[in-house]
């Protein structure tokens, strides 16, 4: 036995040189391993153990464990060792094809820092605050632990610089997902979705990875002064495509087109012959349009607006303002609805004209007595 030991080649070791070594004991500050063929031990300081700051020997290695290093310094009874220095060379080969395809991997974050995350990936890697979501985020504390994917955005070996990103993963998969959606959607589909975002001019809406717009004009058949008054931010909704513009990712959306018509059994609600208001909500040339319920409108030609000769419809109407028409005549099937003012003056004069002749029967002299008992007096 002695003799075959003697017969072992004893490997003589220089800094630089690359070795395999077992963990057989982990102390609090140093690591010993053990050199097959070595006559010396080997150990490796806590300062060589991680790229990251490390606070007890155990949170990198266990006894067992093999691992890759290379010879720091050798002295008379033993040998530095660092893993540090092997996983950095390993880690920077490995980033810079990383880099250079554009590889998506994944990584636990170690530790959270002021202005970002920290992540060991063989070498420090670092993790802006703006490159981790693409949304604000107020605490990273809950990051701390986390495995999350990453991309490699800047890489400077001389300064040992390696910039990270998980917000370029998020964007590129939302990308991949909007384009699925985006080629999934034709014109006339009713889908669902969220209401996203409320702006003057109408609701952005989310379907699932992209946005479609409901222009205000497209949110209800009532007038609406301010889409906020129809729909609320992260609202369930239901919604008509109108238009699909794929080369500018613009989809136009309808949530009116998805409710009753206000339309349909309207020859119900307004026959000819119904007194009712209704709102001047446009005047034009030929007469005023009259919106009589939400969505529906009528049209007072210019002729049936007033028993007095008019040049046009803004001598007597103003937009927005309330007045009392008569139904005409209704067309359902073509949305057209006559409509007249000027027959409710004539009711209201007839009536007038009652009136007085009652009071001249009760009185016992006719218009023409009076008139001339008027002028005889004048005369005099």
């Amino acid at each position: 036995m002695t003799e075959e030991m003697n017969n072992v080649e004893v490997v003589s070791l220089t800094p630089g040189d690359k070795v395999t070594g077992v963990v057989t004991k982990v102390e609090e500050k140093q690591v010993i391993v053990d050199i097959k063929d070595c006559k010396l031990d080997g150990i490796i300081p806590i300062s060589e153990l991680s790229s990251l700051h490390v606070e007890q020997a155990t949170d990198v290695v266990k006894e067992g464990d093999s691992l890759h290093l290379v010879v720091k310094k050798v002295e008379d009874e033993l040998l530095v060792l660092s893993k540090k220095q092997v996983d950095a060379e390993l880690a920077w080969e490995d980033l810079v094809k990383k880099f250079e395809t554009g590889e998506v991997f994944e990584a636990e974050v170690k530790d959270v820092v002021k202005g970002g995350l920290v992540v060991d990936i063989g070498v420090r890697g670092f993790v802006p605050a703006s490159l981790v979501e693409n949304y604000f985020v107020e605490d990273f504390a809950d990051y701390k632990g986390k495995t999350l994917t990453f991309k490699v955005v800047e890489l400077d070996k001389e300064k040992n610089r390696v910039i990270l990103s998980h917000r370029a993963v998020v964007e590129e998969q939302l990308q991949g997902k909007k384009q699925s959606v985006l080629d999934s959607i034709t014109a006339g589909a009713t889908l669902e979705g969220t209401v996203q975002r409320i702006t003057d001019f109408g609701a952005f809406i989310d379907l699932g990875g992209i946005d479609g717009l409901v222009h205000i004009s497209q949110l209800s058949y009532e007038h609406v002064s301010k889409p906020s008054d129809v729909v609320q931010e992260g609202q369930k909704v239901t919604v008509k495509v109108l238009s699909v513009d794929r080369d500018n990712e613009r989809i136009s959306l309808s949530i009116k087109e998805t409710l009753p018509g206000p339309w349909n059994a309207v020859s119900e609600k307004l026959s000819p012959g119904t007194i009712t208001e209704g709102v001047v909500r446009r005047i034009v040339t030929f007469g005023a349009f009259i919106e009589l319920l939400p969505g529906v409108e009528g049209l007072v030609h210019i002729s049936q607006i007033s028993n007095k000769h008019i040049g046009t419809p803004h001598e007597v109407l103003t937009e927005g303002e309330t007045v009392t028409v008569k139904v005409l005549e209704v067309n359902e099937k073509e949305q057209r609805i006559s409509l007249t003012i000027r027959e409710l003056e004539e009711v209201e004069e007839e009536e007038d004209y009652s009136q007085y002749n009652q009071q001249e029967e009760s009185s016992g002299f006719s218009l023409s007595e009076m008139i001339g008992d008027k002028l005889s007096k004048l005369k005099k």
